[in-house]
């Protein structure tokens, strides 16, 4: 089995450490959650909290409302006592760095170590997961079963990701590579998406901030990092340690679950656009922060990056390939089969003067390209976006600038 294949086959997520409550209510798992606002609100991993009965929130009570995205192993949980001068986790905008910093909070091994919340350190050692997932990053921070759901945090405290996975021993047995503290986090800007879907408030930061010391980190964002405790976990197959028993051993945890992570592959081509229905426009955006958009929302199948103007194109389909040679086109392995290369160019902010044939009004930019490619006659169109007016043209003339307006030549 190919190496990268038979890691993802067995990329065990970090939850379902073994805890209790008493000897008449036993928790039969738990995980990590941090509050990204003042209203209750907590973000942890989807399998923290699937096929639990009910679900305890630290010293908050019980969860009020829950919202789960199972595809990117994403959830938010409401607790009924409100977070009182708790503020929130904000999200960090600003791209994580390779080799970058890291801290992980959590309750790891529960029922095994203290109650109080962990601290460990690390850096980022990719910004790409298992077969280039661009949802996460790759950290050497040690994280252990019940950090899931857990903050990923900045030397600063503003969140870079959501702890979530670690190859772990069954890696070693079917591969016979012994991982070394290979661990993954979705990336924050996956939740921030999330979070923004379903209209939950959440503070944010553009830039890293003035890096503090671990102790300093430790006491500033530790309040909001609470551990999360499932109760009545369906189809549990182990026995769960008693408060009155010793500490759980490997064979008395429950098992850890072990999801397929998600992953989306995309086709990079320089000097092309593709051409689909653009359903949101990022500007002031790197590539990469172009790519990680796209791959982090499964409605999007392409984009195309304009390289002078820092503008992505977010598309929910890809249909054809033109050259453009300020752009870069993306676009997901599921549609390698239905994207075609067409031999027109496309020049922004360009006109050709004279050839006008044809006038078509109230086009639209695919339905005058597509016109041209039809007619035998069209050797070059313009575009104008203000008005939707396509101009078929049977010669090309002098090419100028002229804002608003694309031309596409044959």
């Amino acid at each position: 089995m190919h190496i990268k294949r038979l890691a993802l086959a067995v990329l065990c997520a970090l939850s379902c450490s073994i805890t209790c409550v008493n000897a008449e209510e036993k928790a039969s798992s738990s995980g990590t959650g941090f509050f990204v606002n003042a209203e209750g609100w907590l973000a942890t991993n989807a399998h923290v909290i699937e096929g639990c009965e009910s679900i305890t929130v630290g010293t908050f009570g019980s969860v009020l409302q829950k919202q789960v995205d199972t595809q990117n192993d994403l959830a938010i949980v409401r607790v009924s006592t409100p977070a009182s001068g708790i503020s929130g986790i904000a999200i960090r905008r600003a791209s994580p760095r390779l080799g970058e910093d890291v801290a992980a909070l959590g309750y790891p091994l529960s029922g095994l170590l203290s109650d109080s919340v962990k601290i460990t350190t690390g850096n980022i050692n990719s910004l790409v997961g298992i077969e280039n997932d661009t949802r996460y990053l790759q950290i050497s921070t040690p994280i252990q079963p019940g950090n899931s759901g857990g903050p990923l945090l900045d030397k600063a405290g503003s969140l870079l990701g959501i702890n979530t996975a670690t190859l772990g021993s069954k890696f070693a047995a079917n591969s016979g590579i012994l991982p070394q503290n290979v661990n993954f986090a979705v990336r924050a800007s996956v939740l921030e998406l999330f979070l923004q879907a379903r209209g939950v408030k959440y503070q944010s930061v553009d830039t890293a901030e003035t890096p503090l010391a671990t102790a300093d980190l430790a006491d500033k964002v530790s309040p909001s990092v609470i551990q999360i405790l499932c109760y009545g976990q369906k189809n549990e197959e182990a026995p769960v340690a008693s408060a009155h028993t010793n500490p759980p051993s490997s064979s008395t945890v429950a098992p850890i679950p072990e999801p397929f992570l998600p992953h989306r592959s995309f086709i990079v081509v320089g000097g092309l656009d593709v051409i689909g229905f653009d359903y949101a426009t990022l500007k002031n955006v790197t590539f990469g922060q172009c790519k990680s958009a796209c791959a982090d929302d499964l409605s999007c199948k392409a984009v195309t990056y304009n390289r002078d103007a820092n503008y992505c194109f977010l598309k929910n389909d890809a249909a054809l390939l033109i050259r453009n040679k300020d752009a870069i086109a993306s676009y997901s392995t599921e549609k390698a089969g239905d994207v075609l290369k067409t031999s027109i160019s496309i020049h922004a902010s360009r006109d050709s003067a004279g050839g006008d044939y044809r006038r078509l009004q109230g086009s639209t930019f695919v339905g005058c390209f597509v016109a041209c490619i039809r007619d035998d006659v069209c050797r070059a169109f313009s575009y104008v976006r203000k008005s939707n007016d396509c101009w078929l043209k049977s010669q090309v003339g002098v090419v100028t600038k002229r804002a608003g307006v694309e031309l596409g030549i044959k």
